[in-house]
């Protein structure tokens, strides 16, 4: 607040002494009163002042009453308080309010609402399955039914599977995290000092047939889904979607910001979390990332699209999935998000565990990485054994075998192998073959588009090719297994399978794509897949698919 400064009076012309006396008395008692008035009255500066703020004050009184959008009363941001004063303070309700305004405007996420069932089988002998420390855990020959998920006390909303490992997020954006936690890919505490333990058999009742091993002995808090700790992260943070690495984990928020938890590895081992960490192992926010809408990740690199279509990768860049030559004495600067050189109108990412795809809105597909295969869909030279000639694809190319295709909407590679969904539901795969990866069988491929080592074994499909009767929504790829779901929520399966990974309950490899069917999923409606090193995960609507519609709808 100013203060108004008096002004000085001004003294009289010199006369006699009497008058002189006279008059300096007069304007000793005139100053005085003048004072004594002025000492009632308001500053002029502080009283303009006050008026301004009044005026303020009763105008944001009025639009506080005026109905909004939402049909909420205005909140007032700034309570001035009147001279003298001090400032008021918002209470509880007006914090909160406030803060949710404000985190609604910064929005461009949207988490997913649908709680699933989550139904999990292949190899859980380090905890990859959730099912807990329980006996008949080690394998899991079909689907089972996940009871630490139900959706009524947990209400999972989303998933994503890492190479051991998995993470779940729920309707009340917590996230649960279970598998191997060696490099803090949990993002919590899993120490146990009760020892290995053994429990009693506890079969779920819903899924007679979903064949089990032997007894287990593994940590249960590992073995057993978990609160993500997320107590240093901003009160009310939204998560919208998860994505895991082999030792690593990433969430995306409502607003675009993008935390993680863990470590990459590269070909000589642990790499490094960033430049100054070795192991996170807490949630931790991904500097210089913004407007994040989608983020895609591979065994040890991860891709994030911006909402101006801008992609960002990070991680290990060993065989070019980040688009860029990582110079060795320079190594650590491949865990900086970095641009990748891309054209404008990218909406859609895809990983495989070493190499990349981008989807561009006129439904040009980009790839670049390990191509030693044909995973990338860049056509390759092949030499005399089978194997690429030049083994990478150093920056991002079109796939121009895709044209004349439908417009791709999912896409995802194995660690050779590719598998892609168009919106056309044509369910395409190339890339190796030899142990069954692509789910048609030998004979029915185009020969002249089937690479053969020097034996004269069938080793590479180098065009993507459709797999017949499949009309897919969404398709994940493994290691060497795939799982597609199809328009009518059924899954079928593909590939390696010797720890059960297909579950269709054979340790043999896989060569057409089959339908998984067992009690647990035949009534239900599946939506999503994950394909892990040695297990998967798929996930469907709780309620019972009757005379071919969705109860749950």
């Amino acid at each position: 607040m100013s203060t108004a400064r008096t002004r000085k009076s001004i003294a009289p012309a010199k006369s006699t002494k009497a008058v002189k006396d006279t008059k300096e008395s007069k304007a000793k008692q005139t100053a005085a009163a003048k004072k004594a008035a002025e000492a009632t009255k308001p500053p002029p500066k502080a009283a303009a002042k006050t008026t301004a703020a009044s005026k303020k004050r009763k105008a944001e009184d009025e639009d506080e009453e005026k109905p909004q959008p939402n049909g909420v009363k205005k909140v007032k941001t700034d309570l001035l308080a009147p001279a003298g004063e001090a400032p008021k303070r918002k209470t509880a309700a007006q914090k909160t309010t406030t803060a949710k305004k404000a985190k609604a405007k910064a929005e461009i996420n949207h988490a997913p609402t649908e709680k699933l069932n989550v139904y999990v089988f292949g190899e859980g002998s380090s905890g990859e399955l959730g099912l807990g420390s329980a006996k008949g855990q080690v394998e899991v020959k079909r689907p089972r039914y996940n009871p630490n998920l139900d959706p009524d006390t947990v209400g999972v909303v989303a998933v994503s599977v890492g190479g051991m490992h998995t993470a779940a997020l729920t309707h009340d954006s917590k996230i649960y995290t279970w598998g191997v936690n060696d490099q803090g890919a949990l993002g919590r505490d899993t120490t146990w000092e009760g020892g290995l333990r053994d429990m009693d058999a506890n079969e779920d009742a819903d899924d007679s047939d979903s064949d089990s091993g032997s007894d287990t002995a593994i940590n249960p808090k590992e073995s057993t889904p978990g609160e993500v700790d997320l107590s240093d992260l901003p009160e009310g943070t939204v998560f919208t979607q998860l994505a895991c690495t082999d030792s690593a984990t990433f969430a995306l928020t409502s607003e675009g910001d993008v935390y993680g938890w863990g470590t990459f590895r590269s070909n000589e081992g642990i790499f490094g979390f960033d430049p100054t960490t070795l192991v996170q192992l807490r949630p931790k926010q991904i500097k210089g990332l913004s407007k994040i809408t989608q983020l895609a990740a591979g065994a040890n690199h991860v891709l994030a699209l911006q909402s101006n279509g801008t992609v960002y990768g990070w991680g290990s860049g060993q065989q070019n999935q980040l688009g860029r030559r990582i110079l060795e004495r320079r190594a650590a600067n491949s865990l900086v998000p970095t641009h990748i050189g891309l054209p404008k109108g990218i909406v859609g990412l895809g990983a495989g565990s070493y190499n990349s795809f981008a989807i561009r809105e006129n439904g040009d597909v980009y790839s670049w990485g390990l191509n030693n295969f044909g995973q990338t869909g860049i056509p390759k030279e092949f030499d005399e054994s089978g194997a690429s000639k030049g083994s990478d694809v150093h920056h991002p190319i079109v796939i121009e075998s895709l044209h004349g295709k439908g417009k791709v909407t999912c896409i995802q590679s194995g660690a050779h192998h590719t598998v892609a969904v168009t919106d056309k539901g044509e369910l395409l795969v190339w890339g190796r073959l030899d142990g069954n990866q692509l789910g048609i069988k030998v004979s029915d491929l185009p020969q002249d588009e089937v690479v053969r080592d020097s034996a004269g074994h069938p080793r590479i499909l180098t065009v993507p090719t459709q797999i017949p009767d499949i009309h897919a929504v969404y398709a994940a790829a493994g290691s060497d297994h795939c799982i597609a779901i199809d328009k009518n929520g059924k899954a079928y399966s593909w590939g390696f399978s010797t720890t059960f990974q297909t579950g269709l309950g054979t340790d043999d490899d896989v060569e057409v794509a089959t339908l998984i069917d067992n009690t647990a999923v035949r009534d239900k409606k599946l939506i999503w897949a994950g394909a892990g090193g040695q297990f998967s995960v798929i996930a469907g609507l709780p309620a019972p698919v009757t005379n071919g519609v969705n109860g749950h709808a």
